[in-house]
């Protein structure tokens, strides 16, 4: 799996004698999070026979154009596509951890805003979240190399090697850009 190379960035920086590096770390790691889940919904999209090449900076440009996919959105996409849940691929943690990446995600919109969290979170508090958000990343992406042969931590726009079969067994058809554009705003815009 990818990820220890994913997570890098956040090793140093936990590894790190730098004051922020409590909530710098916990910033970085949601925000692989995220990326991991924007990858492994677009590599399933990109098996489609539509998808190639040449199709890549229309499929980057129909999630450019909207400001409101987040995780929330991701995890849903994936779970109107797949016919295995996001829950199936994560486990028996996933409650405790999906639970933790809401209770990160509020927390980070704030530290974002520069607003305060009302939690007077510590940097023990934030480091923690950071093993919680690795260990969910750790969990989909297993699941998701058993399942689909990716773990979302490199380049999703690649064919799986039986991609007519994986997309005979998806949910939903997008039989085009224009579905893939109305799929986005029906299950990924939160």
């Amino acid at each position: 799996m990818n990820l220890d190379r994913e997570f890098k960035t956040v090793d140093l920086i936990v590894d790190s004698q730098a004051k922020t590096r409590g909530v710098d770390a916990f910033a970085l790691s949601l925000i692989k999070a995220e990326k991991q889940s924007r990858r492994l919904l677009t590599y399933l999209v990109y098996q489609y026979a539509w998808c190639t090449i040449g199709e890549i900076a229309t499929l980057k440009g129909a999630l450019k154009d909207t400001r409101k996919v987040y995780l929330r959105g991701l995890l849903a996409g994936w779970n109107a596509l797949y016919p295995r849940s996001v829950e199936d691929l994560v486990g028996e943690e996933y409650p405790r951890l999906r639970g933790r990446l809401d209770e990160a995600t509020t927390y980070r919109n704030k530290i974002f805003h520069g607003q305060l969290t009302g939690r007077d979170l510590s940097r023990a508090q934030l480091l923690e979240l950071v093993k919680d958000i690795r260990k969910w990343c750790e969990l989909f992406g297993r699941g998701a190399t058993e399942e689909v042969g990716y773990d979302g931590c490199s380049d999703s726009f690649r064919k799986a090697r039986n991609a007519p079969a994986l997309c005979a067994s998806y949910k939903t058809n997008l039989a085009d850009e224009a579905a893939y554009r109305a799929f986005i705003k029906k299950y990924l815009e939160s």
